[in-house]
């Protein structure tokens, strides 16, 4: 997961393209969770790609078939910093989620 594929991917999405021409609220939930849903699925999978990727990195190294270590020192790195923002993410929307049910009525 790349921030700047992330960033680019919030930064087009507004409040028109979420609703389009949606009226009633409950249709509106339903767009804005597709959407947010779709974008946490992306993410998760670009994480697990970059996972992947390094283990490669890290058994090439141990093995010593890597032709360029500082490339595959990039990939570990990218991928330790990819998985930190996915867990601070999930603890945000964690966070938000006991306060909201926190809330009284």
């Amino acid at each position: 997961m790349k921030l700047n594929d992330i960033s680019s991917s919030i930064a087009g999405l507004n409040k028109n393209s979420l609703l389009g021409s949606v009226s009633s609220p409950t249709n509106v939930q339903s767009v804005n969770k597709e959407s947010f849903s779709n974008l946490l699925k992306q993410s998760l999978v670009e994480v697990n790609k970059t996972q992947v990727s390094a283990y490669g990195a890290m058994e090439g190294i141990a093995t010593g078939k890597v032709e360029n270590l500082q490339e595959a020192v990039k990939q570990i790195e990218g991928a330790e910093l990819s998985l930190k923002l996915a867990l601070e993410v999930k603890n945000k929307a964690l966070g938000a989620y006991k306060q909201v049910m926190a809330m009284q009525v």
